[in-house]
């Protein structure tokens, strides 16, 4: 009876179609699209603890208004942009560099060099942050120590602590993680490049440097759009945890990015209304971000 019933969806091929995409297209509107309706509509009133949902009054664009008025917020604005300008092509750079290096020389240990460097990908982001966080720690970090083994104890901070280094151990964090992610994307588009190509640059002279920049980077044009689209996105998302575990977004909003204050502000203040504002704003920025990165990338298609 099983079979017959396969057989006469086999000869129904919409019908086959919407029974197998049925179960997706329902968990997608109950935890993704029903959700964001309604983080829309809680935007646009004073929800709180005391009144979510229903019993909250509606209050137009107030949210929105005093958004641009507010302090924390602009900081915290500024932050992530400042991660958006030097995360992506830090990351991106140091990716193609390494998928270079790893598909053009003769290593034999190619495969556990990309381990190494793909593991960090696959690690929790909280373990990420608490990594670092050792790593940045003030008086048994080692980067401290490091420095003061090489008589460089001038250079030493309280990295996580202070206003002017914070945000940017944040972002060598946010680096580390994400290079071996894009590196394996890089690996897999040079090995589709013809090795013709690199052995005719041989004959010519060419040194690996050139190879790089006149060979690789132009023929990975595309692959480089479509990363560097999925960075400046991931480096929105991913700043969030980092953030809150490796400093709070202290010391006093210094390390602070916008889905990190949103948190501040839904589930330590209880100002629902204000948060789901800011994650709107965050969600708008995000999309129009990458549509002008494929612009700027050539990314039509």
């Amino acid at each position: 009876m099983f079979k017959e019933g396969v057989k006469s969806l086999a000869k129904k091929p919409k019908l086959f179609i919407t029974v197998c995409t049925l179960p997706v297209i329902l968990l997608t509107l109950v935890f993704m699209i029903i959700p964001m309706f309604n983080a829309i509509y809680l935007s646009f009133t004073d929800s709180t603890a005391l009144n979510v949902g229903i019993n909250s009054r509606f209050i137009g664009f107030d949210n929105y208004k005093y958004m641009f008025q507010d302090k924390s917020f602009l900081q915290a604005l500024q932050n992530t942009i400042k991660l958006m300008a030097v995360v992506p092509i830090l990351t991106l750079f140091f990716s193609l560099i390494f998928a270079f290096v790893l598909t053009q020389s003769k290593l034999k240990e190619k495969a556990f060099y990309r381990t190494v460097f793909f593991f960090p990908s696959i690690i929790s982001l909280t373990i990420v942050g608490i990594v670092w966080s050792f790593v940045f720690n003030p008086t048994k970090g080692i980067l401290n120590h490091l420095l003061e083994l090489l008589n460089l104890e001038n250079l030493q901070h309280a990295w996580l602590g202070e206003s002017k280094t914070a945000l940017w151990c944040v972002a060598v964090a946010l680096i580390w993680q994400a290079v071996g992610y894009y590196m394996v994307m890089y690996i897999a588009s040079i090995d589709g490049i013809s090795q013709e190509v690199y052995e005719a640059a041989d004959v010519d002279g060419a040194s690996g440097v050139q190879k790089f920049f006149f060979i690789t980077v132009p023929l990975l044009r595309n692959v480089i759009g479509i990363t560097y689209v999925l960075s400046l996105s991931g480096t929105i998302n991913l700043s969030f945890t980092l953030s809150n575990v490796m400093t709070a977004g202290g010391p006093n909003g210094a390390s602070s990015v916008l889905l990190q204050y949103m948190y501040t502000q839904g589930m330590r203040n209880a100002n629902f209304g204000y948060a789901m504002a800011i994650a709107m704003f965050t969600l708008a920025a995000a999309i129009l971000l990458s549509l002008l990165s494929r612009r700027m990338t050539g990314r039509t298609d």
